[in-house]
């Protein structure tokens, strides 16, 4: 792996647990506190992750969270003596609490320790799963499609919603015209296909105050081109914050390619079921979660989601875990799904949506910490719904990511001190892949154990 230099870290802040869909053998912690910190920083790889779900959190809630984890990195860097860069790795659809979370890091960085960022580099290209930017216009894949990001089902999200598919706009909309269009750095597809490292070097030079720098991609070589010039920015003196998907990890990093996961890579047990839980919305998740249908040896549950409105998840919970957990001792994988239906409610508001998603993800995902037996695997669909099945249900506190089960979908095996120690916990994240792409992971998973 790459490394700003002899003794720094790159620290991943990772809103939901689908960050690591580029990268392999890497820790990812998900608690905080100065111990852990230290500890993470004291190990050999240059690279961990920190997961801190804030993409399912209030704005409050985030906030409250990002100055809690950077005052306890900063002290735990100051007593290490171990330098850090931060990448704030979030939705390569562009959801997500921006820049809410780059400013509180840039004020601690600056409060705690002195550093004044020059840059915020932003890179949202995400290959696998068709996310590229071309003359600053990010765009999503259907199919055979580029559709720009502000006109899909993305960009209508009730939290993260926005209008603009132009970053350099995008930047102006969130930031609510403190960052104007005209004023943004950009790195386009002529400077990086025309490998004009100088060029873009001049103009990593140039920034400062913090200023927002646009990236263009549309293909992996892209971002290591553009890492190339960065290194020799940040060997000048600079000093840059990161807002980016999953793929600039991989570059900046320098992690190397394996090929997929297979059931033997995974470990996966024969002896029982396995259950997988669908909580996303997507679209995208619910054709998969069709074509999974076909499956015969899979059992298929629905989770009645809309009992939120009357305080009786708490119910749904228990019943649905226990048919769950009677399946899988019969050696039957339970699919397990929420409504299909968003559930909305006239005169809602983006906070009390949020509030209401967040407790449905808790009582869904309370399946799992119900089960009576251990699975042979779970899958988690959907970023709230992975990130909380694997803090809250699993009680994971340092996973390993292992790699791709399907590009970019990561697997994680669990801690010996989470609930269920050692098994493959699959993280697919809601807007990731084809329509038979979790039908391809499963098939993986199930074909395996009957051999």
């Amino acid at each position: 792996m790459k490394k700003v230099d002899n003794k720094s870290k790159w620290v991943v802040l990772d809103d939901d647990p689908t960050g690591i869909q580029t990268v392999h053998d890497v820790a990812v912690y998900t608690d905080w506190n100065k111990d852990t910190l230290e500890k993470a920083l004291k190990e050999e790889e240059k690279l961990f992750y920190i997961l801190t779900n804030s993409r399912g959190l209030t704005a409050s809630k985030t906030k409250e969270l990002h100055m809690e984890l950077m005052s306890n990195l900063i002290c735990a860097s100051k007593e290490t003596g171990i330098p850090f860069s931060i990448i704030s790795r979030s939705d390569s659809t562009l959801r997500g609490h921006f820049p809410l979370e780059t400013d509180i890091i840039q004020k601690c960085l600056y409060d705690g320790l002195g550093i004044e960022t020059d840059g915020l580099i932003l890179a949202p290209f995400f290959y696998a799963g068709g996310r590229v930017t071309k003359d600053n216009i990010h765009y999503v894949k259907y199919g055979d499609e580029l559709v720009p990001a502000g006109e899909t089902e993305f960009a209508k999200d009730e939290t993260f919603g926005y209008r603009s598919s132009d970053l350099t706009e995008y930047v102006e909309e969130k930031t609510e015209g403190r960052w104007k269009a005209k004023d943004i750095i950009v790195i386009s597809l002529d400077d990086i296909r025309n490998k004009d490292v100088d060029g873009i070097v001049k103009k990593l030079m140039s920034s400062k105050g913090g200023v927002p720098i646009v990236v263009n991609a549309e293909f992996p070589g892209d971002l290591t081109v553009f890492c190339e010039a960065l290194y020799k920015a940040i060997c000048s003196g600079k000093k840059y914050l990161y807002r980016t998907a999953a793929d600039f990890v991989k570059a900046v990093c320098g992690v190397s390619d394996i090929p997929l996961l297979s059931a033997e890579d995974m470990a996966v047990k024969r002896d029982r079921g396995g259950v997988i839980m669908i909580g996303s919305h997507t679209k995208k998740t619910t054709s998969q979660l069709e074509r999974l249908k076909g499956l015969n040896s899979l059992e298929f549950i629905e989770y009645d989601s809309d009992k939120v409105l009357t305080d009786e998840l708490g119910e749904e919970t228990v019943k649905v875990s226990k048919i769950v957990s009677d399946l899988i001792e019969k050696g039957i994988t339970a699919v397990v799904s929420t409504k299909r239906k968003v559930l909305t409610l006239e005169n809602d508001t983006k906070e009390d949506a949020l509030i209401r998603s967040a407790k449905i993800s808790e009582a869904f995902t309370d399946v799992v910490s119900k089960l009576t037996v251990t699975p042979s695997y779970i899958v988690g669909k959907g970023g709230i719904t992975s990130s909380d099945i694997g803090t809250k249900a699993l009680r994971v506190r340092r996973a390993i990511a292992l790699g791709q089960i399907q590009p970019g979908v990561p697997v994680w095996r669990t801690d010996e001190s989470s609930r269920f120690p050692g098994i493959p916990y699959v993280i697919f994240p809601g807007n990731v892949g084809d329509e038979d792409t979790l039908l391809n992971a499963v098939n993986i998973l199930q074909d395996e154990e009957r051999n």
